[in-house]
């Protein structure tokens, strides 16, 4: 008897639930997701990064290494934007406790099936990944200074003991350290490795100095990197007064690439045009924009396309 009384009370809530309309029903929440954003963002703040690189082998006895690189600086990390699957983080360094300059910015975005990947000499390929190879995985989307594309590469966060890491490898142009001293190699495989910790985090780094020609790779040598981000009481004012500034013009140069990126199957992109870099166009367009006693994001939009397009292939 107990047991009919059970199974028709479970009978009942079964029928009930079914009954509901299914805006009613809670959506199952991933755990696993709202941690991974978490995690990405903890990497917000200001900090002191020290950059440390040095080349460690090479299969070529002939090969002469360079020297190693050391260098610092004050770094503003803060968030630009967020949605469900979606987090940008924005990158300012702070110089002499008042200059500004627009460093990189890296995206995060889950489960994404577009990449670009990097092929050599300013030229990017895109690629669709199927849903099952990045389920659960973030891209990570690095962004030069201009908001172009620098390199992308998919992995997944990994809470356990402790730590949280994220693993991923990607082909990347040649390191502004030395994008206009070499060209001995015109292709970095990057093998990194991004942690958190109670201190920061940091970016560690084994990378591949390729030389690509022709369909064939040719490593020069490898490199150990470190890029170490550890808090302290700095002042970030100056650089949140500067985007204060600046941030709505900087919105719509990355409207306007996300644009060129949808509409794009490849992209190359040229290194000088008139003699002029990219980002030395758009940086002296931001600052004349900054100057205005009215901003007009329309015109700006327009203006900033203009000169995008002039560097991109037609091809």
């Amino acid at each position: 008897m107990k047991k009919t009384a059970v199974y028709l009370f479970t009978l009942l809530v079964s029928l009930n639930l079914a009954a509901q309309p299914q805006s009613k029903l809670k959506p199952v929440i991933d755990s696993k997701l709202l941690q991974d954003k978490e995690i990405i963002k903890q990497m917000t703040g200001i900090y002191k990064v020290t950059f440390d690189f040095a080349e460690t082998f090479s299969a070529d006895t002939a090969y002469k290494f360079h020297a190693r690189k050391h260098d610092w600086g004050i770094e503003y990390v803060f968030l630009v934007e967020e949605t469900d699957k979606k987090i940008s983080l924005q990158h300012l360094l702070i110089v002499d406790d008042s200059t500004i300059i627009k460093h990189w910015r890296q995206d995060w975005v889950y489960e994404n099936t577009e990449l670009y990947d990097y092929y050599k000499d300013n030229q990017w390929i895109k690629t669709v990944l199927k849903p099952e190879q990045v389920k659960g995985q973030w891209t990570q989307k690095v962004y030069q200074v201009d908001d172009s594309p620098r390199y992308e590469s998919s992995g997944t966060w990994v809470h356990v003991d402790g730590r949280h890491f994220w693993e991923a490898t990607s082909d990347a142009p040649l390191p502004r350290r030395e994008f206009t001293k070499r060209s001995d190699y015109n292709v970095m495989k990057r093998h990194s490795h991004m942690e958190i910790t109670n201190e920061g985090w940091y970016l560690e780094q084994e990378n591949e100095k390729i030389l690509r020609k022709d369909g064939i790779d040719k490593v020069l040598c490898w490199e150990k990197g470190m890029e170490n981000f550890s808090k302290g009481s700095y002042d970030a004012q100056p650089a949140i007064s500067w985007w204060n500034k600046n941030g709505v013009y900087w919105a719509d140069v990355r409207t306007v690439w996300n644009e060129m990126y949808t509409q794009k199957t490849d992209l190359k992109i040229s290194k000088k045009v008139d003699n002029k870099i990219l980002y030395e166009q758009l940086f002296k367009m931001g600052d004349d924009y900054e100057k205005a006693t009215v901003y007009n994001s329309l015109e700006a939009k327009a203006a900033i396309k203009k000169t995008i397009e002039l560097y991109l292939s037609k091809n």
